[in-house]
């Protein structure tokens, strides 16, 4: 067992945990945070998708000893209080979700993508999102999510 530091959602952890555990095992077992799922353990379906350092990962496929002095941002953090993230807001009021489950994976690789595109158009939404998967509902909704709600964001 090593112990592993790294800020998530703006708060430092320290865990002691085997450096071949994933990133998304600690997250949930051991940090209370389950926003990202295990859907495939292999990286091809999203759900577990965190921002680390900036950028969108899959939490399934990252060891907690690559995680070691991190900056990891899960659904969790998104919401400011009681205050949703425009994303979040723009998700739920167009019904951009069924299940759920893949929700904070997507919340999480839209995020990530916003944070380095702006004002996207719709397709590149479309290619950014490409790596979530989604049995339950059509695409349209979430990518017209992301696009109102980079326009909320931009201009905060």
């Amino acid at each position: 067992m090593d112990e592993f530091e790294f800020l998530v959602n703006g708060v430092a952890h320290i865990v002691e945990a085997d450096p071949r555990r994933t990133l998304l095992s600690v997250l949930r077992e051991d940090l209370g945070l389950t926003g990202a799922k295990e859907g495939c353990g292999q990286g091809d379906c999203g759900s577990c998708v965190v921002v680390m350092d900036g950028l969108a990962v899959n939490s399934c496929l990252v060891y907690a000893g690559q995680a070691e002095g991190a900056d990891i941002v899960t659904v969790e953090g998104l919401a400011q209080g009681d205050e949703l993230h425009p994303l979040q807001k723009e998700f739920v009021d167009r019904w951009a979700f069924q299940c759920g489950f893949c929700t904070p994976g997507m919340l999480m690789t839209a995020y990530a993508f916003l944070s380095e595109n702006p004002r996207p158009e719709a397709e590149q939404v479309r290619k950014a999102i490409a790596g979530n998967l989604c049995r339950c509902t059509n695409y349209r909704n979430i990518v017209e999510a992301v696009t109102a709600a980079a326009m909320k964001v931009s201009r905060s």
